[in-house]
């Protein structure tokens, strides 16, 4: 499919108009471009479209399907059903789905797996468990049937056989977001400047902006690439550049004579008798230099034309000049000047014949000597000229007279293998080099015709989209997918390396490896996660996986009340968001336990942060490391401003959104939507003097409708009520005692947030948690029941190696959903 998609765009510009290219650019064809585009786009969607549709029926060819047991222990009729009938489906059936949840559709049948639906019936194991359901004023199950049930639930779920079930799932074709897109074009061409403004922005799904079934390809975002390929080429690449060494020329009309002329070819000058073409020249230093003339003869007797090369009347050297009409020819000698000034340059005819009557008739002839121009190079030692770093890395050399068509094609080899992050085919480099020859042929510059050459492959698919297609796969009759599930590439393991921890394209140890086969082996990935995680590069990590992970982006449109909380300013927002980051980034770079994460007891933070704090001894703008006190309530992430501030509304502290917060993004438990209607907390000055924040939720949630989700929400945001709405410690709120202690519906008690801090480091739903969304985060796309034995398996790996932050990264690089990929259902040649 990529030849094809790829070959339809280029087949629209190839067969553009040759003249005038150079002069309009791109603009003239930008309509062709954009047709191409969105055809090629329409076909991507289309393949994307199939390969979603067919993804579940090839999850049921390719897997191996949970076996049930024939053991008599739990049985679903017995164990399950019963419970779901007579507690459950009053609240969770056809006629009415709170928290959107319908269980009728199970019942029915003498047996099911639930492992398809494994979220959604480990949240019903977890709620019988915790005793959340049935709700406290509802019937409830004895004890032995509420156990059964939840034991049903787990026993069924582990019949999941990882051994046999192998199925790495398929990503959809994969549009690089404008992050991507921006750090891809900012390590492949060099440019400083924002590349994604004006994009539209990207959508999200599964809690982040990289996955490949909602990165759509509007028509908006297909201009604005366009424009952007035109201002990265012409930004990156220089037309001014002088030429090196330094370059003087004459053409013909330009010179002076000594011999008889007639205007036999007017781009020539036609030395009809012996004498010189004269050009008085400025030499600039001493040095050695090249004087260069392109020539032909008109040709005739038995020698061929003699050309001579003179300086200041001295004769330096005769050349033969075979070169006849229609095919001139470049002839130079060296030149080794003194002393800089002017001098007088020639260029001289010597062996005139002119004979009509010889015995011989092919001696008859007139011989003359026609030059186009004369070039001085040099000096050979002058400085080179200054050219922008972007230049030299898309130029990287500068052609010879003469081989401008094969350095060009050198340069976009090179260009377009690192833009495509593969070897580039010749197919498709001939179709970048028909554009290439189009600026060549309108006599264009060197660099102008790269520069367009550029712009074809920043707009090409195979850039834009990240490509992981499988040729030669053949279809048995019935029309099955008979193709194995395959090992992804050592190009294509690069790309996903590279945009998993830096955002962007591999760099020249990457692509060397891949190169030479060797990215699989498992010492050298392992070196390569090691080397890529203390890149710089990796802050990529930090900003796109964390920032989006604990929601810090949303800190920019955060909007504490400024008459509530006149000490937020923006210079306080920014330091918010940049302790997260420098924490975050210390737990990655210096391989912590992922548990340090929630009770880690240091952070970091500038003077203004420091004041906000209310912690001494910090001044200047700069980060510092800063250790706290035994005494201090401040652990971890979940203390921090940024994170108490976007879980606050504008005017006072939210412990609903605080408790929503943690149950979605650090225990990976998103309770359900509330139910419609739902009458809002009494706000104001009235109701602040009816008591603390607590008090008056606490009659809130003493309504049904509300108990059951604000029973496990409200408690865990209450741990954290002693710190505001932008995340200063206070002891009261609203003249009345805060009170912090509480108890998760599973009855564990806790007196503050350090004593939730430490339950919830102590369970493993964390670290399933974040193994779940960096997993996620990782492959671009939502994860499927069948991604659990990947998750147990990193899950392992944590708690065997101490929870390093290393080794979650590792694990999820070797996992079989990263090292491998279902494969197409048909041959890509085929759509």
């Amino acid at each position: 499919m990529a030849r094809r998609l790829e070959s339809s765009m280029f087949k629209e510009i190839s067969d553009l108009p040759a003249r005038g290219i150079v002069m309009l650019r791109l603009k003239k064809y930008k309509n062709y471009l954009f047709r191409a585009i969105y055809r090629s786009s329409c076909c991507i969607l289309i393949a994307c479209s199939t390969a979603v549709s067919v993804s579940g029926q090839e999850a049921e060819s390719t897997d191996s399907q949970p076996e049930q047991s024939d053991s008599p222990q739990f049985a679903y009729k017995k164990d399950l059903a019963p419970l779901l009938e007579e507690y459950c489906i009053r609240c969770h059936g056809e006629k009415r789905q709170k928290a959107e949840l319908n269980l009728e559709v199970f019942l029915g049948s003498d047996e099911i797996s639930l492992i398809e639906s494994r979220k959604m019936w480990e949240k019903v194991a977890h709620a019988l468990i915790s005793r959340e359901m049935p709700p406290e004023d509802k019937p409830q199950p004895t004890e032995e049937a509420r156990m059964a049930a939840a034991e049903y639930i787990t026993w069924d779920l582990a019949q999941f056989d990882c051994s046999k079930a192998v199925n790495p799932g398929r990503v959809t074709v994969r549009r690089l977001n404008r992050n991507e897109y921006a750090l891809t074009i900012r390590d492949l061409v060099g440019v400083d400047f924002n590349v994604t403004e004006g994009f539209p922005n990207d959508e999200v799904g599964y809690g982040f902006d990289n996955i490949g079934d909602v990165l759509s390809l509007p028509p908006m975002l297909m201009e604005k690439y366009l424009d952007a390929a035109e201002k990265i080429a012409t930004t990156a690449i220089q037309t001014d550049i002088p030429p090196y060494p330094p370059r003087k020329k004459v053409e013909a009309e330009g010179l002076e004579t000594t011999a008889s002329t007639a205007d036999i070819d007017t781009r020539y000058l036609a030395l009809m008798r012996e004498g010189d073409a004269l050009w008085n020249v400025e030499f600039d230093a001493p040095g050695q230099y090249t004087i260069r003339a392109k020539a032909y003869g008109m040709q005739a007797g038995p020698d061929p034309a003699r050309m001579s090369f003179g300086l200041d009347g001295e004769t330096l050297q005769v050349v033969d000049v075979w070169a006849v009409a229609g095919e001139p020819q470049l002839y130079e000698i060296p030149l080794h000047v003194t002393e800089k000034g002017q001098k007088r340059v020639t260029v001289g005819y010597v062996n005139n014949y002119n004979v009509q009557d010889h015995p011989d008739p092919d001696l008859n002839g007139d011989r003359n000597l026609l030059v186009d121009y004369i070039e001085i190079v040099g000096p050979m030692d002058a400085p080179k000229p200054v050219v922008k770093e972007s230049h030299r890395r898309i130029i990287f050399k500068d052609p010879e007279p003469g081989t401008e068509w094969e350095t060009a094609r050198e340069i976009m080899q090179q260009f377009a293998t690192r833009a495509y992050r593969r070897p580039v085919k010749d197919s498709e480099l001939d179709r970048v080099m028909e554009l290439v020859g189009m600026v060549m042929e309108d006599e264009g510059s060197f660099e102008e015709a790269v520069q367009l050459g550029v712009q074809a492959v920043l707009v090409s698919p195979n850039f834009l989209y990240r490509w992981e297609l499988d040729p030669g796969i053949q279809a048995s009759e019935e029309g099955e997918n008979t193709a194995d599930i395959r090992e992804v590439s050592d190009f294509e393991l690069a790309s996903r390396l590279s945009y998993f921890l830096w955002g962007s394209m591999p760099d020249t140890e990457l692509f060397e490896l891949a190169e030479r086969g060797v990215l699989k082996e498992t010492f050298v990935l392992k070196q390569q996660i090691k080397r890529m995680l203390a890149d710089p590069k990796s802050d990529a990590l930090v900003e796109f996986f964390a920032g989006q992970w604990l929601q810090i982006r949303n800190l920019a449109g955060a909007a504490p009340d400024p008459t509530e909380f006149p000490q937020f300013d923006e210079s306080l927002r920014a330091a918010m968001k940049k302790e997260t980051e420098l924490f975050f980034a210390s737990i990655m770079r210096e391989d912590r336990s992922i548990l340090s994460l929630l009770d880690a007891d240091y952070t970091f933070m500038n003077e203004r942060l420091a004041e906000h704090y209310g912690v001494d001894g910090v001044s200047g703008d700069e980060f510092v490391r800063v250790k706290w006190d035994a005494e201090s309530p401040r652990r971890g992430v979940l203390t921090q401003a940024s994170i108490l501030t976007i879980t606050s509304n504008p005017t006072r502290t939210s412990p609903v959104n605080r408790g929503k917060w943690i149950l979605e993004q650090i225990l990976g438990a998103p309770p359900p939507p509330p139910p419609p209607n739902v009458e809002a907390l009494p706000e104001g000055d009235d109701a602040k003097l009816t008591g603390s924040l607590r008090q008056r939720m606490e009659l809130h949630r003493s309504k049904p409708e509300c108990a059951t989700c604000h029973n496990k929400m409200d408690p865990i945001g209450f741990a954290f009520e002693n710190f505001d709405a932008v995340g200063r410690f206070r002891e009261t709120d609203n003249g009345f005692p805060i009170d912090p202690a509480g108890a998760l519906p599973t009855g564990q008690g806790f007196s503050g947030p350090q004593d939730l801090i430490q339950i919830l480091k102590s369970q493993e739903t964390f670290v399933r948690a974040l193994s779940e969304k960096m997993l996620t985060y990782a492959l671009g796309r939502g994860l499927e029941y069948y991604d659990k034995c990947a998750v147990d398996d990193i899950i392992e790996s944590l708690t065997m190696n101490d929870y390093r932050f290393s080794i979650l990264i590792e694990q999820i690089v070797f996992s079989d959903a990263f090292m491998k990929r279902n494969p197409e259902r048909n041959s890509t040649d085929e759509l």
